[in-house]
């Protein structure tokens, strides 16, 4: 099986608090253990600004749907601690932008930092139920993740609010370039500088097939049987 040239990249345009982002995230981690494949993460900002929102019943009747649905199709672990507890208290917020500033902060310090860090709080949300749009929640998890606590927080200030304003836009520039309706959208960048979207429903849930599906790629795309088969709806490999 030939290993995929350096210069492919998988774009994965997601949010932390997107129920289907951390159903796709053992797709993402999947993908960054290809030789060769690089996996970079853009922050769409889904919950940010005038889209920032308390919980409410209202909102825990309508994602839990989704959230069974998630876990049945994936196996992704949901905790009580969410259902019980985040999703029944009225003063928790639901803000994307601190943890996509903790997910750049993490990556300005170490490679691979960003996926990491993405894993944890998308974890530390859906399973443990914490308020991972808190700082001190997420200076927590990076300790956890084997961040020096000054140097994250020095990051973390760093990239709060402008920096992390502009990743986001970056990030839904690229959405729309591609196509994309929503988070999250993948992208594979080949390295003739061709791109295709990427459809990921029929790999949900299985990550091997996922894995070995992307390592079958060889890189340039003119010469590659496993060229992606695209239409208007995206790109299915």
């Amino acid at each position: 099986m030939a290993a995929m040239n350096e210069a492919t990249t998988l774009h994965c345009i997601f949010d932390p608090l997107c129920g289907w982002c951390y159903a796709a995230a053992p797709l993402v981690e999947a993908a960054r253990e290809v030789p060769g494949l690089r996996v970079e993460l853009h922050g769409g900002g889904m919950m940010t600004g005038a889209n920032r929102r308390a919980i409410t019943p209202q909102w825990r009747d309508y994602v839990l749907p989704h959230d069974r649905r998630i876990a049945e199709l994936t196996g992704q672990p949901f905790g009580e601690a969410y259902f019980e507890g985040l999703l029944r208290d009225g003063t928790a917020v639901m803000d994307s932008e601190p943890p996509t500033t903790a997910i750049l902060a993490a990556e300005s310090l170490r490679a691979g930092g960003a996926l990491d860090m993405a894993h944890r709080v998308q974890r530390a949300h859906y399973a443990e139920g914490r308020r991972i749009a808190d700082a001190e929640v997420l200076q927590a998890l990076a300790a956890e993740l084997g961040f020096d606590a000054e140097a994250f927080a020095a990051a973390f200030a760093r990239l709060s609010g402008e920096a992390t304003a502009q990743h986001i836009e970056a990030s839904r520039a690229l959405l729309r370039r591609v196509g994309g309706q929503g988070f999250p959208t993948f992208v594979l960048a080949r390295p003739d500088g061709g791109a295709s979207r990427v459809d990921i429903g029929p790999w949900l849930g299985r990550p091997d097939a996922w894995k070995a599906q992307l390592a079958s790629f060889a890189a340039p795309a003119s010469t590659s049987s496993a060229t992606p088969a695209c239409g208007p709806d995206g790109c299915a490999i």
